[in-house]
């Protein structure tokens, strides 16, 4: 598969930093406390942002005080936390001015969690704090890319989960599918899927890229 770009932009979790299972520790530990069903929970919490995720699941609590308890969870849990294989040399290859994160959990959670596996942190971090509506709105893709300074449309979005899919395809990027947290199956609106980073290759081409994928 071959895609042609001016930029990148990331989704964190599932993409960059294997947070799984982290991820699923805290919302498990969460769903105990409030006798909700974890598995029902977990179908909709990957590529959503926290208080996204509470207000479909459970609209009667206070959401900002079970928004600040599972960011203070999240964010004392490193433990299994990992580069997706081959990132570190992807983003090694790109200009510092060309890739960017849009993420839906919040600036210091990401902060975090990139420091805890070694990778860089971009000039262009868009958080759940920096957007009206999360994914799968296209907000967030289309404020990343403006910040990178190109539209949508000439940029390649690499996701992990539906939510994340279906935002960028409503910004106008293409997308391809990172299957850490979901199968191929389950991200039919991706233009490709890979299972991670390893054997992508980056060529400049009239002053952009072009992405070529095993």
């Amino acid at each position: 598969m071959k895609l042609s770009c001016k930029a990148f932009l990331f989704d964190l979790d599932g993409v960059l930093v294997d947070s799984g299972a982290v991820v699923e520790r805290t919302w498990r530990r969460w769903a105990s406390r409030h006798r909700v069903d974890p598995e029902k929970l977990l179908q909709i919490a990957h590529g959503r942002r926290t208080r996204d995720t509470l207000q479909a699941i459970a609209p009667d609590l206070a959401t900002d005080a079970e928004v600040a308890w599972l960011d203070g969870a999240e964010l004392a849990d490193v433990e299994g936390l990992r580069a997706v294989a081959g990132v570190k040399e992807l983003l090694s290859a790109l200009p510092a001015g060309r890739w960017g994160i849009v993420t839906s959990c919040g600036r210091a959670l990401a902060q975090v969690r990139l420091g805890a596996v070694g990778l860089p942190m971009p000039q262009v971090l868009v958080v759940a704090e920096d957007v009206k509506e999360g994914k799968p709105a296209p907000d967030g893709y289309r404020l990343g890319a403006s910040r990178l300074g190109y539209g949508p449309a000439h940029c390649v979005v690499f996701e992990d989960a539906p939510a994340g899919v279906a935002a960028a395809r409503a910004a106008g990027a293409s997308v391809v599918g990172v299957t850490t947290t979901h199968s191929p199956q389950q991200l039919p609106d991706a233009d490709g899927t890979i299972a991670d980073f390893t054997g992508i290759r980056v060529a400049r081409a009239d002053g952009g890229f072009v992405v070529e994928m095993p």
